[in-house]
């Protein structure tokens, strides 16, 4: 399923926690992984190759150099096959032809990587890399507050929030599938949105049909985990959509959320959902999402 694995590198401290998530669906996949750095534009633009690596004396591009052998380094440690590239453009756009040109299957991002303005700007690039790339991304916290889990030993428990479309049900079926691959315990949870309903005033029909719809919804993915002999439990929640989620991944300690982006055409580009940008945002663990 991620048999070709990209891992986009700044070459930051933080960035390193997104290579130990890469390494280990690579391997559970038997897959490879690929590093990339994106130089700064210039007059000219370059695509570099490892074996073109060498020729390069300029001090961004020996960094985009150790950048990626950092990870393939770490790939080769883990008995998983590696490429890297040093690529010069936009980031996003220079990430999205890489992932066309390669096959990716799967991309792995930080939501933060160097201080001040490059950290703004690595963010803004994860951002438009979820909400245009047409395969599962898995976006990684960078800072103090995240889970300190590198992802090394897999995925226990994978937390699958669903609203019923179609985009979370597409989803779903990444997530369980990458659950399979761990034999995780799976939790897939629905929220009565408090924002769009008074649910103080709201009569008890109008409850019990969101209640019904929750719960027909969290069934649907819940069948479809045990269709794979997964363990799963479903629960239905009201209040503020991405606030829950994030409180309900907390309290069942899980290791991974997965989202659908229910992305919309805007120009050449697309909206992310605010439900997924405020998860992606804050959460302290890993989130795999999906057009």
């Amino acid at each position: 399923m991620f048999s070709t694995v990209l891992v986009p590198t700044d070459g930051s401290a933080g960035a390193e926690a997104t290579i130990g998530h890469a390494l280990s669906l690579a391997e559970a996949a038997d897959g490879n992984v690929h590093a990339l750095y994106v130089l700064e534009p210039s007059q000219e633009p370059v695509r570099l190759e490892a074996d073109d690596l060498e020729a390069v004396a300029g001090p961004s591009e020996s960094r985009g150099r150790r950048a990626t052998i950092r990870v393939t380094d770490q790939a080769e440690a883990a008995g998983v096959s590696a490429a890297r590239a040093v690529w010069e453009g936009v980031p996003y756009r220079e990430i999205l032809a890489y992932v066309d040109e390669h096959d990716v299957d799967l991309i792995v991002m930080g939501t933060h990587g160097r201080t001040g303005a490059d950290r703004v700007r690595l963010g803004s690039t994860t951002e438009r890399v979820i909400t245009r790339a047409e395969v599962p991304v898995l976006s990684v916290r960078l800072e103090a507050e995240a889970k300190p889990d590198s992802g090394e030993d897999g995925y226990e428990r994978i937390v699958v929030p669903t609203d019923g479309s179609d985009a979370a049900e597409r989803a779903a079926e990444t997530a369980l599938d990458l659950a399979a691959l761990y034999d995780a315990t799976v939790d897939t949870v629905y929220v009565i949105d408090s924002t769009t309903y008074d649910l103080e005033d709201a009569p008890r029909s109008i409850i019990g049909l969101l209640n019904e719809g929750g719960q027909q919804a969290t069934e649907a993915v819940a069948d479809m985990a045990r269709e794979r002999d997964l363990e799963v439990k479903t629960n239905v929640r009201r209040g503020v959509p991405a606030e829950v989620v994030l409180e309900y991944a907390q309290s069942v300690d899980g290791d991974l959320l997965a989202m659908g982006t229910r992305g919309q055409t805007v120009g050449e580009g697309r909206l992310l959902g605010s439900t997924t940008a405020r998860v992606v945002r804050r959460s302290p663990i890993p989130v795999l999402t999906l057009t």
